[in-house]
């Protein structure tokens, strides 16, 4: 991951040079300078993301330029094999929606809709291998 956190730490400070110097250059177009805020922004949140996954578990065998191809064979993760939570999440999205055309009583519901179905994705899995020396 250290590669990748290097690249998107460059485009992270490209964007951000960029909304300097668009910031300065541009004092009549706020909404561009705030696009290109927002690009450093996410950016600079997956370079975080990218070195604190090198940190915690150290280099890959991609990361190595003495690495084996065979070092990098095995299982490559874990993939949810259903999940109803992405439907749960869509109808909330869909109502809080259709709240903002109807009212605010609406758009509550589907809010509570939405955020239920996003922590059911978030914690479907999180005690997953727990118990089974993984």
């Amino acid at each position: 991951m250290k590669v990748e956190a290097l690249l998107f730490g460059g485009v992270a400070a490209f964007f951000g040079a960029a909304a300097a110097l668009y910031g300065v250059w541009s004092r009549a177009d706020p909404a561009g300078t705030a696009a290109l805020i927002v690009a450093f922004g996410m950016a600079a949140l997956v370079s975080f993301f990218c070195a604190v996954s090198y940190v915690r578990h150290g280099p890959r065998p991609q990361d190595r330029k003495e690495a084996e191809v065979a070092e990098s064979a095995g299982p490559v993760e874990f993939f949810p094999p259903h999940s109803s939570w992405p439907i749960v999440t869509a109808l909330g999205f869909a109502l809080a929606a259709t709240g903002v055309v109807f009212g605010l009583w609406l758009f509550l519901i589907g809010f509570g809709v939405l955020a239920r179905g996003v922590a059911g994705m978030v914690f479907q899995y999180v005690n997953r291998g727990v118990g089974q020396g993984e």
